[in-house]
């Protein structure tokens, strides 16, 4: 890179590496990048920042890792991969990343990246795909005052769930697989509401607590009132997906807006033909957050471009309409050349 680079030396690019490499440090700067991203005038077009998404995407690993696991469906029955867990606002801007084990249901850190965004960004409506949606994802959210507004697949196989036993919806009722106790809801509330509280005060790692509720058996009421209360979550939000059509359009342009920025992250990371050579999970995160970074830095720089197009543009009395603008991706990536050489002398 000290060859590629004008203006930064090897012994420069060590010691940043060194001394300013670290989660507090890439955090904070991402944090930057999507505060000054959502404070433009023209972010609005994009969304309001109420809606977000979260989605993996996975990387092979050459070393042995913690994290790392195999992954025939890509990599083959020989090659180790992770998965870089991402969330993505409406306006495009990465605030949360991890690394996790590919192997492993992604539910696990839905609310992970939600709970630990530090930006003025803070949605409220959050989308994912299948293996982000369970039960206990549903009744948390619910517990949180958040929206979770899956795309889920194989709508025919799932079921609805009443309130009350003696309650007959006519023909809908073959699609009613049974009844929630909600005396055993009423009876968990405080301890839910304690839940809640541990969360959103970060004093408890959502991963950890969600995969606790998941491992739970059947004796523990705890586990089993959330899970109610998620079913009934999860069957309202079933009956507006049927009902409405707007619902399903934001979910899927928002999940298509996120494997749109991976395709950016693809692009980005060319060093080592897109894998990650070490396995030491914090030189993993390091490298997942820089990632994120540097896709945030093509958003901010692309966005202001646009900015400036369309003022001039409106300048010259021609009309752009927003909803038009609305279409137009600020993660371009056709005039981002990774591997050539970067100029960041002072001028």
């Amino acid at each position: 890179m000290s060859h590629s680079t004008d203006g930064i030396t090897l012994e420069m690019l060590r010691n940043a590496s060194q001394w300013c490499l670290r989660p507090e440090t890439l955090k904070a700067a991402n944090r930057v990048l999507v505060d000054f991203h959502h404070r433009l005038p023209i972010s609005a077009v994009w969304g309001s920042g109420i809606r977000s998404s979260s989605d993996g995407q996975r990387f092979g690993v050459q070393e042995d890792s913690k994290i790392g696991a195999y992954y025939p469906r890509y990599f083959g029955y020989y090659g180790n991969a992770l998965t870089l867990y991402t969330h993505m606002t409406d306006q495009f801007g990465v605030y949360s990343e991890q690394a996790v084990s590919c192997i492993i249901r992604e539910s696990l850190y839905v609310l992970g990246g939600l709970l630990g965004n530090d930006t003025i960004v803070r949605p409220k409506i959050h989308h994912t795909d299948t293996h982000g949606a369970t039960h206990q994802i549903f009744g948390l959210f619910r517990m949180l005052g958040l929206s979770l507004q899956p795309r889920l697949a194989k709508l025919r196989h799932q079921r609805l769930f009443k309130l009350r036993k003696d309650r007959r919806y006519g023909e809908l009722e073959p699609l009613f697989e049974g009844a929630v106790p909600a005396d055993l809801i009423r009876e968990q509330w405080d301890e839910l509401r304690r839940l809640t509280s541990s969360l959103q005060s970060r004093h408890a790692a959502p991963d950890a607590v969600v995969q606790r509720l998941a491992n739970a058996g059947g004796a523990d009421r705890l586990a089993k009132a959330l899970v109610s209360i998620g079913k009934v979550d999860k069957t309202i939000f079933l009956l507006r997906w049927l009902h409405d059509p707007e619902l399903r359009s934001d979910t899927g342009r928002q999940l298509n807006r996120g494997e749109h920025r991976q395709s950016l992250g693809r692009w980005l990371f060319f060093a080592n033909q897109g894998e990650f050579r070490e396995g030491d999970y914090e030189e993993i995160m390091n490298k997942a957050s820089c990632l994120s970074l540097i896709s945030n830095a093509v958003l901010v720089w692309n966005t202001l471009q646009i900015q400036k197009i369309v003022e001039e543009l409106r300048a010259g009395g021609q009309e752009v309409k927003d909803e038009d603008l609305a279409r137009v991706s600020p993660l371009l990536r056709a005039h981002v050349i990774p591997n050539g050489s970067y100029d960041l002398s002072i001028r």
